[in-house]
């Protein structure tokens, strides 16, 4: 998001720099780390042990795209979703260990009938939200905001939940909702196909994390900053208490004007994905009142929590974003003291390609069924999601500030490995024990870091 700009707001099609994501990464382990009911039916058990699992699963390497076209002018965002187009993930490589074969590969615009990635038991496996996932959510409701429509956002989420046996979340039992900026639900923006596949991300994170919250989709007309605001505006209207927001752009002058016109809003948590691009600060992330979501690499381990996650980082320009803000106010819950202004990120979830999570998307040139994602679009909607599994914010609180009143307990799992580029202050971009910029405090360990007090 801080390179070279183009002559237009928006460029349809695809950004090719490939991305080769060779991040060591583990799958799951054979006991008690299931993918999902159907995922597991299709593999036929193979006796191997967890270290070779996880020895087979370190071969995770693979090629991706930015879903969303070139970076954006000033003034507008691109989506942080990375789609995967070749290679062999951390999913494929497990499945392979377990069956005894040969991995498959991903083959770009090839279709497969089943899931190349993460599923919901991973991710609530990972992250010690089986329990919540099960018991939680219900009668909350999560917005998702993104920029133009996605036509089959309703069908793919229902192919995306059957697959998974999740339960239906559809117009007609009043669980989905799809709208335009202005709350109609006629008068919807042009399609895109690029934003189609973040939106499918965003929808199947927020099923996977949160299997019975509502979901209200909020489709902005453009990717300009001014309009996503608005959707995000018309979210809360509407009723949701939890609003993600998986794009970003450079940061500016006006950004403190967008805070208090778009973001501040007190009993909501709001968060924002870091960014794709490795070290650099990207706004909305910036904002005082969100929670700036960084992204990890996520792998098996034989310890007690069965995972273990490290800075995503592929390479100089490609990883989870961070910095220290250039124009934000520091809020007075974050206490870091290398940053005057607004440090990114506050917490972190998985985000590396390699290490991705299946999405179903059907729209447009690269909707060929399932896909493997990373992204910081990834990990946003899963923070979104936990907070709502946390339970309702208090109405003056701005939650992003929660995390922080657990800092350092069991409740958030530290990231202490890794790095997303080189900078002057160390922990604005390598992982440290306690706070860092790439992963803030950790990822979720449970609920507890996500609520209010």
């Amino acid at each position: 998001m801080r390179t070279t700009t183009p002559n237009t707001p928006h460029i349809p099609g695809r950004w090719r720099r490939i991305g080769s994501a060779a991040a060591a990464t583990a799958a799951l382990l054979a006991a008690g780390l299931t993918t999902a009911t159907h995922a597991e039916a299709a593999a036929t058990p193979h006796k191997v042990s967890a270290r070779t699992i996880a020895a087979q699963v370190a071969k995770a390497h693979v090629r991706y795209e930015k879903a969303c076209g070139a970076t954006p002018k000033k003034g507008y965002a691109a989506c942080d979703a990375l789609r995967v187009t070749g290679g062999t993930t951390a999913f494929m490589e497990k499945q392979a260990a377990l069956k005894g074969i040969s991995p498959r590969t991903v083959r770009p615009d090839a279709a497969s009938d089943s899931p190349t990635g993460y599923g919901p038991g991973d991710i609530q496996s990972a992250y010690g939200l089986t329990d919540a996932a099960s018991a939680g959510g219900s009668g909350e409701t999560v917005a998702i905001v993104d920029a133009y429509d996605d036509p089959n956002a309703e069908s793919d989420l229902a192919a995306y939940r059957s697959y998974y046996g999740l339960p239906d979340c559809t117009t007609g039992n009043g669980c989905f909702s799809k709208v335009g900026q202005t709350g109609s639900t006629t008068s919807l923006p042009s399609a895109d196909s690029g934003w189609a596949g973040e939106i499918s991300l965003d929808l199947d994170m927020v099923s996977a994390t949160c299997p019975n919250c509502n979901i209200l989709l909020v489709e902005a007309k453009s990717a300009s900053d001014a309009n996503l605001g608005t959707a995000v505006n018309e979210a809360v209207k509407l009723g949701a208490r939890f609003v993600s927001n998986s794009y970003g752009g450079s940061e500016s002058s006006s950004d403190t004007t967008y805070d208090t016109s778009y973001y501040k809003h007190p009993g909501v948590a709001i968060t924002a994905s870091a960014g794709d691009e490795g070290y650099g600060a990207e706004y909305p992330a910036a904002s005082r009142y969100v929670t700036a979501v960084g992204g990890t690499s996520l792998s098996a381990s034989s310890d007690s929590r069965g995972w273990t996650e490290s800075v995503w980082n592929t390479s100089g320009t490609e990883g989870t974003g961070s910095g220290c803000s250039a124009y934000d106010a520091k809020p007075a819950w974050q206490t870091d003291s290398g940053c005057a202004k607004r440090m990114i990120a506050d917490v972190s979830a998985v985000a590396d390609p390699a290490t991705g999570v299946s999405v179903y998307d059907t729209y447009g040139s690269d909707g060929t069924g399932w896909n493997t994602y990373g992204g910081t679009s990834a990990s946003a909607p899963i923070i979104a999601s936990v907070y709502a599994l946390a339970g309702t914010p208090g109405s003056s609180d701005y939650p992003a500030q929660y995390p922080y009143g657990a800092a350092g307990t069991s409740a958030l799992n530290d990231v202490t490995s890794g790095s997303n580029g080189s900078c002057a202050t160390a922990y604005f971009c390598t992982a440290r024990s306690s706070y860092d910029g790439p992963t803030g405090w950790g990822t979720p360990e449970g609920t507890s870091a996500f609520g209010a007090s």
